[in-house]
């Protein structure tokens, strides 16, 4: 008895611990307080989302239709990283940059790219950001054949050109002596700046991935003694190339140098795109732009807060009314949970929106669905002429099948809902689901310990009256 009333104890100070830090890492509970205070605040803030803190939300449409149906995702991927990396040189707190499906079940497959920019209002400068990405295209020599086709389509449209026809010019002239090749920027590892150490010209050192070294080895394997055109941006009004070495002998470690008529400055700007990466898509088509104001968003904030908190205390005083010294251990078991989920949102890194919190609010009463299965089996346990700790060891037993039934079907619905939701729905499908398994954990584990730490062990008319059921006394 005397080791659960202990460990009672330890769950009390736990939980009191828990919800200090929870006070102590809010920002705007310390402002002009303590540097300590400050930078505990700081270190564990809520991440919030964009309908909560404000910003821009943009959506992209990402064209893989010359990717291969296999390294879409990768290519994707691959996308998601190069934007991270190009929208974190500019400073922006916390971006969220996201990969999502439309389509698929009755007609194409969409790939999109979704980009929150939380404290950004300026919806032309977030454009900017993501479309300064560069294109890297590595081409090679056409063959005399192709070359000769090349030339005769080029007469073509001068003399077409001359005849005042409208012009349409194939993609594959727009290239001029060179044709595509696998090669691209999204098998770039990293570029370095470098100096000739004769001359001391700029060049810029480039490293493949093990896929881009095997496409590198190739190619300059079978075109030595040819050119091999590096391109920068070719469909953007960049049509020369940037450099175009002739290649000497196959290169198969996976490097390769740009050199060109750089100034340093000029080198340093295009090591700097090349590392913030390379779109390895052909082309990011905006479908939308959100922009959700600060003062919006801290409204909507608080509404979700006044909502859990009004929630909270509703559900608390149904507890305590309707089950009693149960219902108050409960609410107490319930406070450790909000303040264990508070502590998981900061130390995960979890992001709130409006939906995250109506998930999390939702979980509550999962949490509390838990505790009423076990003080209804605990009462009909009581009924028979058991003791309270029989009772309550019967009860729990009796409502464990019940509450994992239902705790791991609302699992499986968070799960579905986070594989197939959109954003929105993920956020939400996260906090509920995270909810359900740490209720489980509190009415089960927690709810548990601190009702057979109570100082009862009989059936008597008081212990009927303290486990009785709203206005009516237990018989």
């Amino acid at each position: 008895m005397w080791k659960t009333r202990i460990g009672a104890l330890l769950l009390l100070i736990l939980g009191a611990g828990i919800g200090y830090f929870i006070y102590a890492s809010e920002p705007k509970l310390h402002e002009g307080k303590t540097v300590r205070g400050q930078a505990l605040a700081e270190t564990f803030p809520f991440k919030l989302g964009l309908d909560l803190s404000g910003g821009v939300q943009l959506v992209y449409s990402a064209d893989v239709s010359s990717v291969k149906p296999g390294e879409v995702k990768n290519a994707m991927d691959a996308l998601r990283d190069v934007i991270e990396r190009r929208i974190n040189t500019f400073g922006v707190s916390e971006p969220v940059v996201q990969i999502e499906e439309k389509g698929g079940i009755t007609g194409p497959v969409e790939e999109r790219l979704l980009v929150e920019l939380p404290g950004v209002t300026d919806v032309k400068r977030a454009v900017e950001m993501i479309g300064q990405t560069p294109k890297l295209e590595f081409m090679k020599e056409r063959s005399k054949e192709e070359l000769d086709a090349y030339n005769k389509a080029v007469e073509k449209i001068k003399a077409d050109q001359a005849a005042g026809k409208p012009l349409s010019i194939p993609a594959e002239i727009l290239a001029g002596p060179y044709m595509p090749t696998e090669l691209n920027g999204r098998f770039l590892e990293r570029a370095v700046l470098e100096f000739d150490p004769t001359t001391r010209e700029p060049i810029v050192s480039i490293v493949f991935n093990k896929q881009g070294a095997d496409l590198f080895g190739q190619l300059t394997k079978d075109n030595i003694g040819k050119t091999i055109a590096i391109y920068l941006d070719r469909e953007l009004g960049n049509p020369d190339p940037i450099s175009a070495p002739v290649v000497r002998e196959a290169i198969l470690g996976g490097k390769a140098q740009i050199t060109g008529k750089f100034t340093p400055a000029e080198a340093k700007t295009l090591v700097g795109r090349l590392n913030s990466g390379a779109l390895p898509v052909d082309k990011l088509e905006l479908l939308s732009t959100q922009t959700i104001s600060a003062p919006l968003g801290a409204k909507a904030l608080m509404a979700g807060i006044w909502a859990g908190v009004f929630g909270l205390v509703i559900v608390a005083g149904f507890l305590v009314l309707w089950y009693r010294l149960p219902g108050l251990v409960a609410v107490v078991a319930l406070a450790i949970y909000v303040v264990i989920m508070l502590a998981l949102f900061k130390f995960l890194g979890v992001t709130l929106t409006a939906a995250g919190i109506a998930g999390l609010i939702l979980s509550i009463g999962m949490a509390v669905d838990a505790n009423i299965l076990i003080f209804e089996r605990t009462k009909e346990e009581l009924r028979k002429g058991h003791n309270v700790h029989e009772a309550l060891r019967e009860g729990f037993a009796r409502a464990w099948t019940s509450i994992r039934d239902s705790n791991i079907s609302s699992i499986i619905t968070a799960v579905i809902l986070f594989w197939f939701g959109t954003s929105l729905i993920k956020g939400f499908a996260l906090t509920f689901g995270l909810g359900v398994i740490i209720s489980m954990i509190t009415a089960i584990s927690i709810s548990r310990t601190l009702l057979f730490a109570l100082p009862f062990s009989g059936h008597g008319s008081f212990v009927r009256v303290l486990f009785g059921s709203g206005f009516f006394k237990l018989k």
